[in-house]
């Protein structure tokens, strides 16, 4: 699997532990002993780690989030994952946390969609939609709805868990987009594999690895994937998803797959709702959200960790660890300082999400990032499903590889802790109301 491994945390530990915890110094030596092993390419960890420093802590904190004690089951914390990606038809995480929704025991009957799954799970869909796309709109009522009295009632606790999954997953296919993960060779292969009814059963069933089907090669799943109960899952699924889908789909493509955007729409509450811009969005009911009322550090951290124990400290590490990046001459190319690029990137980010920043001069967004930078990150950030190979290209032909991952995880970390600024101030709102 390639996000959060067990095994790959810990050799991400014994790595930072044999070079005495200075990543800086041996950054070769930590991203080979991470991935060391793997006989599979895993996309987006190889795009993170030409930055170690971040590496370590993305998966250190998403090990956590899907692998350690927490208020959800383990088989729900991948289906909201699926229902998170699935928002921007990001093929290449929802198969991902297919296989590991099953690998957990995940009913195969929820893989047709939200109409099979149980009513509380389902009550998480609107939340993801606002989310993902208007996340200005998420107000204390949403969380008064998910947290009413009943047998279908969420607690604080496992919905604050939900809502991290959420925008983490979000901010994920962004950065999967962004990186080319879904338009590079072996992105578009996952998406070949489609969902649900075009996954390679008959490669899965025979011990071929999902990240190892792009290659052409049969490879067997992780040691750690109980390989027989699978298949009899895998297997379950096949018969339900060709007994349910229609002639006309049987017939689309030699794969069997199905193909487009359309896809992923079971996993979707309206699934035509999407971003609108922040600065034509109607003055009298929205505020701007100024960061000086209710700010990550002042509010949020302490929140997300007193409801999450520990989650906080981890997120925190991201966003500190991102900034601590460096790349310098990514910036000189741009004409500026580094920390002053950073900030016109994490702030425009944020702005496009209204969110602002009192202290800040907005005008330096327009003098540092230049036009095309400027669509490319608004493009990523709020429809990252609508990037193809020419704007990538357009945009990236004065870049270095690892400047442009550098870029998208900036993008990724503000991304994400706009959402959860929005969910945990709506939060706050019901708990002090």
């Amino acid at each position: 699997m390639i996000l959060c491994p067990t095994k790959q945390c810990q050799r991400l530990q014994a790595a930072k532990m044999s070079t005495g915890g200075d990543t800086e110094r041996a950054p070769q030596l930590l991203l080979a002993k991470a991935l060391s092993g793997r006989s599979r390419r895993e996309a987006l960890t190889l795009q993170m780690g030409l930055h170690p420093p971040y590496l370590e802590s993305f998966l250190r904190m998403q090990h956590y989030l899907l692998h350690m004690d927490g208020p959800l089951p383990f088989d729900c914390r991948h289906y909201i994952a699926i229902m998170a990606a699935a928002r921007h038809r990001c093929r290449y995480l929802v198969n991902l946390h297919v296989l590991q929704f099953l690998r957990f025991g995940g009913d195969p009957l929820w893989l047709r969609g939200l109409d099979y799954i149980p009513p509380k799970l389902r009550k998480l869909s609107e939340i993801n939609k606002i989310l993902a796309h208007r996340p200005w709109l998420v107000g204390k009522e949403h969380i008064e709805k998910l947290l009413k009295t009943g047998e279908q009632s969420w607690s604080l606790a496992e919905l604050v868990h939900a809502v991290v999954l959420l925008a983490h997953y979000h901010a994920l296919a962004s950065f999967a987009f962004g990186c080319e993960t879904d338009l590079c060779p072996e992105g578009r292969a996952l998406m070949r594999l489609g969902l649900p009814g075009g996954l390679c059963f008959c490669d899965a069933g025979h011990g071929a690895g999902m990240e190892g089907l792009p290659l052409g090669r049969k490879r067997s799943l992780d040691s750690c994937v109980e390989l027989e109960s699978l298949r009899d899952r895998i297997h379950r699924l096949q018969v339900e998803q060709e007994e349910m889908r229609l002639p006309s789909d049987r017939d689309e493509g030699s794969d069997g797959g199905i193909s487009g955007a359309a896809d992923l729409s079971c996993f979707l509450q309206d699934p035509g709702f999407g971003y609108q811009d922040f600065a034509q969005c109607d003055k009298d009911r929205l505020q701007i959200f100024r960061v000086q009322d209710y700010s990550w550090e002042d509010h949020g951290f302490s929140l997300v960790n007193r409801l999450y124990s520990d989650i906080g400290l981890l997120l925190d590490e991201r966003f500190r660890t991102v900034d601590g990046l460096k790349g310098g001459s990514m910036a000189k190319r741009q004409g500026c300082e580094h920390a002053a690029f950073k900030r016109a990137i994490w702030n425009y980010v944020h702005c496009i999400f209204g969110i602002r920043y009192d202290d800040y001069d907005y005008a330096e967004v327009n003098h540092l990032l230049e036009r095309l930078l400027k669509l490319y990150i608004k493009t990523v950030t709020c429809f990252p499903e609508k990037m193809n190979p020419e704007t990538f290209e357009r945009f990236w032909k004065q870049f270095k590889h690892s400047e442009k991952v550098h870029v998208n995880l900036l993008i990724l970390e503000a991304r994400l802790q706009a959402e959860l600024l929005y969910a945990l101030r709506a939060i706050t709102h019901h708990m002090v109301s």
